[in-house]
């Protein structure tokens, strides 16, 4: 992802519906996957994507969980 600053992140995260960040969740753990399969060729890469993305991983899955304890409130 871009280096926008983590409140607009978060507002474009939270705009977005669960088939899009899902996506978004996917393609975040399989970008982390490629650096560190690169590092393994390529010692010099730089590692700072790593981090980035685990928040990023991090932030989609709290705004998954918040909107699924908001359904089952929702619900009762």
């Amino acid at each position: 992802m871009s280096a926008k600053k983590t409140a607009d992140l978060v507002k474009e995260l939270r705009a977005l519906d669960a088939v899009a960040l899902d996506v978004k969740l996917n393609a975040a753990k399989e970008e982390i996957y490629n650096i560190r399969r690169s590092r393994l060729s390529q010692p010099e890469v730089n590692v700072k994507n790593t981090k980035a993305n685990r928040k990023n991983i991090a932030r989609i899955l709290t705004i998954k969980r918040q909107r699924e304890i908001a359904a089952a409130q929702g619900a009762k």
